[in-house]
């Protein structure tokens, strides 16, 4: 089905813009320009089409969210420690958002920003940023492309750049998941291909240890609830190390709905899953549905490189050069 491309508002004096992604499953996906966010994904049920993603029922909501609800996060997604990193013999310090750490790219990072949109002859649309160099304090030019496209039920997202100089990047989809379409996520199960995790300290920052899943509570791999023991909601805002790398035929990821209804799984390319279930949730907006969204309305499944690697050296490194271009691909299946 053809891909409709609307104006929704304006941004500094730009246009923004919302695509609606449909085909013949009766799959619905809008995204913004502002952010590439996507702010509505709805699946067939036997009760009709349910929304499956945490969105607001405007555009302006999202000039005052500070949850990157749906959003493309980065330049450097996740923490930076202390906001500040060096390469080779430069140093460069950046504004701190997090008391003194850089979270998700800085105030102005890549999920604020309006992107140019195109249609894209895949039953998709093309997003295009120019990061120019010094950016949010960030080295280098920066150009990126993500591809978004959807095919019966799934929706891919392909991210390239290329970068004028040696500069930190890792790009992550920042959506809030809900398989009921209402209610807290406590009840879903959720899977995960991660045998180790990096923990954090009392700022949430990894501490530098990889260490083992086994006999504790983020181990996933044979899925559980997001409960504890007793029954009581159990955070988690963690990253794992993926068991299953660069290889699209299996799944790292996989949660199903309560009743059962609709099952996630998520492919990617990338080494690390951060798992977050919206603790910190409070929004003052008006969502979809006609709901403000508390802790724990949602869940994230963010595909990414570890946190802080720029600090902890043996973390798979996030430097891109000018001769190696940045390349992220991951796909969402819900049915």
């Amino acid at each position: 089905m053809e891909t409709k491309i609307s104006v929704i508002g304006q941004y500094h004096g730009q246009p923004v813009l919302e695509a609606q992604l449909e085909n013949s499953q009766g799959v619905r996906v809008n995204i913004m320009s502002f952010g590439g966010i996507v702010r509505d994904w709805q699946v067939p049920t036997e009760s009709g089409l349910r929304r499956v993603v945490l969105g607001f029922s405007n555009y302006e909501a999202y000039l005052n969210d500070t949850a990157h609800i749906g959003a493309i996060v980065g330049r450097v997604a996740n923490r930076i420690s202390g906001a500040r990193f060096s390469i080779a013999s430069q140093t460069y310090t950046l504004q701190p958002n997090v008391g003194t750490d850089l979270l998700h790219g800085g105030t102005l990072g890549l999920g604020r920003r309006n992107w140019r949109m195109e249609l894209d002859n895949r039953n998709g649309i093309l997003l295009i940023y120019r990061s120019p160099a010094g950016e949010m304090g960030f080295p280098g030019t920066v150009e990126i492309v993500a591809r978004y496209s959807l095919s019966e039920f799934k929706l891919r997202l392909e991210i390239t750049a290329t970068v004028s100089e040696t500069t930190p990047l890792n790009l992550v989809q920042h959506q809030y998941f809900n398989l009921m379409g209402s209610g807290t996520v406590l009840d879903h199960i959720v899977q995960i291909k991660g045998d180790k995790y990096t923990p954090l300290n009392e700022k949430l920052l990894p501490t530098g240890d990889i260490i083992s899943v086994a006999d504790t509570r983020f181990d996933f791999r044979q899925g559980r609830n997001l409960r504890d023991s007793q029954g009581e909601p159990a955070p988690y805002d963690v990253n794992f190390c993926l068991s299953v790398e660069n290889q699209k035929s299996e799944a790292v990821a996989k949660v199903t709905a309560p009743d059962q209804s609709l099952t996630l799984k998520l492919w990617t390319n990338q080494p690390g899953l951060q798992l977050y279930t919206s603790e910190h949730l409070n929004s003052t907006d008006v969502g979809l549905s006609g709901e403000r969204y508390t802790k724990y309305a949602g869940f994230c499944l963010e595909d990414q490189m570890f946190p802080d690697a720029l600090t902890h050296s043996h973390f798979p490194s996030i430097l891109v050069a000018p001769e190696s271009p940045y390349k992220h691909w991951c796909e969402i299946e819900i049915k």
